[in-house]
């Protein structure tokens, strides 16, 4: 069992400020934790000017000297391994425990995941779900892949930024859940779109609409928490022309780690196949950098 103060106040080293890992990073802060902040943006750092608690640092070895956690928000696998191998492995000291919340390939995760474990570092993949609004108010749901122990040491960590802490097996299950969950969150928002898309053209309410799927079999999270249709939720990145968020990009990058692992398990995705091309196409008309619920306002003007 992990030492209460240990886990309250251990010294965390937090790399990655993007949309997500800023408000995780706010979080930890406001837990009393001593928390070290590096971005290789400049701009991802102007969030925390006001935050006197949070020590900025200017190279990522200095977030990781004396931490006993290094908690990783980065775009992608290569990202992830150049970070371990060049900055975290050779500087991290013995016990301490890396979080890599990113949304990784699994083979890449359990490789580094193999490397810590020979160097007396814990690592654990803790992939998460909530979107933005789950990061700022501490509610994320976290699905970690980890040997039991390094479970029990992180859980507590993690409990200052999530409210869902879930073992999911072994090193690298955790991304397997989330690529699966983000499987079906691309279709499930592409189907909420076209619905959405259709009952208006044909003269319903968008509200109404809304309404009647939500209190219907049709309810997912696409369509109640997060509706792609603007006016429908105001907290939301389509009431706000489609900035901040989930970039679509990002879409396409969790759908291909997807469908990389269904080919490698012989497993039949033709939506999410299908899924992948929309979210192409959606990128190629300009649409990258806009949440990936833009994909209302790409099928309303085809």
């Amino acid at each position: 069992m992990v030492h209460l103060s240990f886990a309250r106040y251990a010294s965390i080293g937090f790399l990655g400020l993007g949309n997500m890992g800023k408000h995780m990073a706010t979080n930890l802060i406001a837990a009393n934790h001593q928390v070290k902040i590096f971005d290789v943006n400049p701009q991802a750092l102007d969030h925390f000017k006001d935050q006197k608690e949070a020590k900025v640092v200017s190279v990522p070895q200095n977030a990781i000297e004396g931490s006993e956690f290094i908690v990783l928000m980065l775009p992608n696998g290569k990202v992830v391994r150049d970070v371990c191998q060049s900055n975290v492995f050779p500087v991290a000291k013995n016990g301490t425990c890396i979080i890599d919340c990113s949304t990784i390939d699994v083979r890449t995760s359990q490789e580094m995941a193999e490397v810590a474990h020979s160097k007396n570092v814990g690592f654990v993949d803790a992939p998460v779900s909530g979107g933005i609004t789950g990061a700022q108010k501490g509610t994320l749901t976290f699905m970690v892949g980890a040997q039991a122990d390094d479970f029990k040491k992180v859980e507590p960590i993690l409990s200052k930024m999530g409210k869902n802490i879930v073992h999911a097996g072994p090193n690298g299950s955790g991304l397997i859940a989330k690529i699966c969950n983000n499987l079906l969150l691309g279709i499930s928002m592409i189907g909420t779109s076209e619905a959405m898309n259709l009952g208006i053209k044909l003269g319903l309410d968008k509200e109404v609409l809304a309404k009647l799927i939500n209190s219907s079999t049709g309810q997912c999270w696409s369509s109640q928490t997060y509706n792609p249709c603007p006016g429908i939720v105001p907290t939301v990145p389509s009431s706000n022309d489609y900035n901040g968020g989930f970039a679509s990009e990002m879409m396409i990058k969790d759908l291909l780690l997807a469908l990389d692992a269904a080919k490698e398990v012989q497993a039949s995705t033709p939506l999410t196949e299908k899924a992948t091309d929309v979210y192409r196409k959606i990128c190629s008309s300009g649409l990258s950098k806009r949440d990936f619920s833009v994909v209302f306002k790409y099928l309303n003007e085809q």
